[in-house]
């Protein structure tokens, strides 16, 4: 199974999370944190790709990829790469590191494995 962690900027439109998805490649689901499974973007993302959405915790997973800022927030380096991580079984890998949408408000990252 391969899963789309999706980060983003309470601002960002759909175009800016359909952009870092399509960036990232394709994916059998979307993941993120509570705070933003709600946001009018996603569930439009999720309605668009007819994808199901994950809402997962983050904070303790490690990622490949560091932000210092997301640390603060979220106690993660990456809260795309941790949401996918965190949505699939142990073992889950992440196969398309973060990426980042043109416009700068969304990132997204792909992790591979088996369903928790």
């Amino acid at each position: 199974m391969r899963v789309a962690g999706i980060g983003f900027r309470r601002d960002a439109s759909l175009a800016a999370l359909a952009d870092a998805l399509e960036r990232a490649g394709p994916a059998d689901a979307l993941a993120t944190i509570p705070a933003k499974a709600a946001a009018p973007a996603l569930r439009a993302l999720a309605a668009q790709t007819g994808l199901p959405v994950i809402t997962v915790g983050v904070a303790g997973v490690i990622t490949p990829t560091q932000s210092p800022r997301i640390m603060a927030r979220h106690g993660t380096g990456s809260l795309a790469e941790a949401a996918a991580l965190a949505a699939l079984a142990p073992g889950a890998r992440i196969v398309t590191p973060r990426v980042t949408s043109q416009d700068g408000m969304a990132t997204a990252a792909i992790a591979e494995g088996a369903p928790p």
